[in-house]
Parts: structure tokens; sequence; C-alpha cells
């Protein structure tokens, strides 16, 4: 099996990116006689073309493209290392690193930032929005320093300290004849109406298929989304109801947004993750606490932190 070092990985992205030698020559400050000679020895090497060469330009085979998406991944892992040492030269102190489930980052982490940032101003601050197996990695690989999830995080190596809990909302379009009935005939209702559900490798589609399974309901949406964002647009420009988070449900403009009485005892819980054998240090313990405040502000219930 023929492998690809990170040069020839270098020079096929390059040329993917630009559509030609000479594009790709300039982008890695390089001669075009350099990158044909190492994008030819890289065919060779493995044993098909990467390219079909037309008029000048150059249009990737299928293979190329399938290598494509692996290729960017691995060099986005490598511009992070490139990251992490110039920061070490540097000699760089002081940089936070957060990972949040996307619901928390479209407004609650952000507030929580720029509380953070006022006190804080040699801190340097990065926010990355993923699901939770992502945030999970991240965490686990050290690419990130404390971590916040709506949703379980269970790992051995990892510590989840419950902050807060949030309510889950039935939500439909503003002033929907939904909002006018009473809380037993909604699930028949709703049964009617189009559904906008989550995508089957989101945690929001499986919290879903049980709490509609509690009222009855078959799970089948008419749209699927992969946040409570996107859901709440849908549901704001009246494509159907859904079922969100509280904070999505604010970040997204309560004022255009019915919320329906049912479901009312359901919560999630947001919760600080980080690795257990990695105390937090203490600029993260401090972003902590003005998230906690963040939360305290805006009315949310906050747990006793042990």
């Amino acid at each position: 099996m023929q492998s690809l070092n990170l040069r020839q990985i270098e020079v096929f992205r390059a040329v993917m990116i630009t559509g030609s030698i000479n594009g790709a020559a300039q982008l890695l400050y390089v001669s075009q006689p350099a990158v044909s000679r190492m994008l030819s020895h890289t065919e060779a090497r493995i044993g098909f073309p990467l390219f079909e060469r037309i008029k000048g330009r150059l249009y990737p085979s299928p293979e190329a493209r399938s290598l494509f998406d692996d290729v960017e991944s691995v060099y986005r892992d490598v511009q992070r290392v490139n990251t992490t040492l110039h920061n070490l030269v540097q000699q760089r102190e002081g940089v936070l690193r957060i990972v949040s489930s996307p619901s928390l980052g479209h407004q609650l982490v952000p507030n929580a930032i720029a509380a953070f940032r006022q006190c804080n101003q040699h801190i340097q601050v990065s926010l990355e929005c993923m699901r939770h197996t992502l945030l999970r990695d991240h965490l686990l690989e050290q690419q990130a320093d404390v971590g916040f999830s709506l949703f379980p995080v269970d790992h051995p190596n990892l510590r989840a300290v419950p902050l807060s809990y949030i309510r889950v909302l039935v939500v439909c379009p503003k002033d929907h004849e939904l909002a006018q009935l009473a809380p037993e005939a909604l699930p028949q209702a709703l049964a009617e109406m189009p559904f906008i559900g989550y995508a089957a490798d989101t945690p929001f589609h499986s919290y879903m298929l049980k709490a509609l399974e509690r009222l009855g309901l078959a799970y089948r949406p008419s749209i699927d989304v992969d946040s409570p964002h996107h859901a709440c647009a849908l549901v704001k420009n009246g494509s159907g109801f859904s079922v969100v988070d509280e904070i999505s449900f604010q970040a997204s403009g309560a004022d255009n947004m019915s919320v329906l009485p049912i479901l009312n005892e359901e919560r999630l819980t947001i919760s600080l993750v980080h690795l257990r054998q990695a105390p937090l240090a203490q600029f993260s313990q401090m972003f902590v606490e003005h998230l906690r405040g963040t939360l305290g502000e805006g009315g949310f219930h906050l747990f006793n932190m042990d």
C-alpha cells in the first residue's frame, strides 16, 4: 500500500484549491517545475492519475475528490500543530480554548466570553461549536481546555460537572392556532402539522424520539436539521413545529414563536466537561464563573459546584 508524505499532501491540496500548477506554485512559494515534478511523482507512486489536464487547467479525478476531504482534515491538524508550536516559541501564556454544543455556542457562551474578556484582555480565547462526540474527542486529544455540553459526555477520562438545567420547549409559528388549544388537544393537532426534526446522527434526534413517544406521536419529520437554531428559523418562517432547548429559543428571537403548553417537565443539563486528571487552569475556572454569572443573569437555575 502506497502512502503520501506531508509535502505531497501539501502540493495536492494546493493544486486542488487553485486548479493549476501556476496557482499551486504561487500558493506554496515554489517554482512551477517543482510542483509539476512532485505531482507527477505522486501520481506515479499511487498508480492512478489525480488530475485530467485540459487546455492548461487541471480537473480533479473522482479519486482526487474523494481524497480531498481527508487531506483537508490532515491539513487542519498540521495547522493546529504549527499554531501550538508558535505559541510555545513565543512563550505565550493565557490561551483558553473552548468547545461548546451548538445550542450554547450561538449566544450563551459568546456572552460569557465578552464578560470574561472585559477583565482578562491578556487572555486569548478561541471558541468552536461542535456535536458532543467531536467535543469529547477534542477534549481527550487536548485540543481544547474546557467544554460545555447540553448532552451527557461519558468517558472515564473526562469529568462532567453540572452547571445548570434548562427547559425543553415545543414551539410553533407565532400566533398559530395551535397556541390557542388546551394541552390535552395538542397531541392530535400536532400529528396533523408538519414537524421539524433532527438528523439521525445528532443527540437531539434520540431525545426527540423519546419526547414524542411520551406525547403519543410518531416521529415523522417533514424536515431534518442539525441544530435547534436551524429548527427555530424554520418554525419562525411557518414550516412547522419543533422541539428546541430554551437557550436556542431565546437566541433565535423568542418573540417570533409561540411556546405550547406541553412537555413542561422536560429538562436538559448544561455541563462543564474537562480532562479528569488535568485540573483546570486558573483562567479556565474564572471563565466558568463568568458563564455561571451569565446563566444566573438569564434566570436559569444554577447547581452548586463540588
